[in-house]
């Protein structure tokens, strides 16, 4: 176990803590804890690379962690009214077709190597720009709708399809390499 990898862990636990202060209405709390996750997927990735210490667990753990902050927070947002469910259902669904995929090519006993494409770093970006603005509006403001959102959700939206389509072409490849 290293610095990076329990920077990691600390990010899974801090999962539900957030998702608790959502439940709440504690959006103060939730943004500072949604912060600090933030800095600490930043700070692992760069100590992992800087100190060389990248391990296989990491390389695990970190997307785990990844889709467990976002996929809880747009859940927690959207069954709060405060993000559109509709955001939540392309954000999630990404996920699970992705998934699903990887079962597939797993099930056909087809070689593959997990590597997140260009696209999938900048559809993180702007998962974690999304949460963060819409905490800010929560925790800063105390609610409201602000006009400006709907272009982050609509570009948020528009990466995340990008993203699963990309990933959806290089399983068709594979398939269709191995047959």
């Amino acid at each position: 176990m290293n610095i990076p990898n329990l920077l990691t862990l600390l990010r899974i636990i801090l999962t539900p803590v957030l998702v608790i202060f959502l439940m709440q209405g504690s959006y103060s709390k939730a943004l500072i804890v949604f912060v600090v996750s933030g800095l600490s997927d930043g700070l692992d990735g760069f100590l992992a690379r800087t100190l060389k210490q990248q391990t296989k667990l990491g390389a695990y753990l970190d997307p785990i962690a990844d889709k467990a902050l976002l996929t809880s927070s747009f859940l927690t947002l959207a069954i709060l009214g405060a993000l559109p469910g509709w955001l939540t259902v392309i954000v999630i669904s990404r996920d699970c077709i992705i998934l699903l995929g990887l079962a597939i090519l797993s099930f056909m006993s087809i070689s593959f190597e997990i590597r997140p494409a260009f696209i999938s770093k900048v559809t993180t970006m702007f998962q974690l720009l999304t949460v963060l603005m819409v905490l800010m509006v929560l925790g800063l403001t105390g609610g409201g709708e602000y006009t400006g959102m709907y272009l982050i959700y609509w570009v948020t939206a528009l990466v995340t399809i990008l993203s699963g389509l990309v990933y959806l072409i290089r399983g068709i490849r594979l398939i269709n390499r191995s047959q």
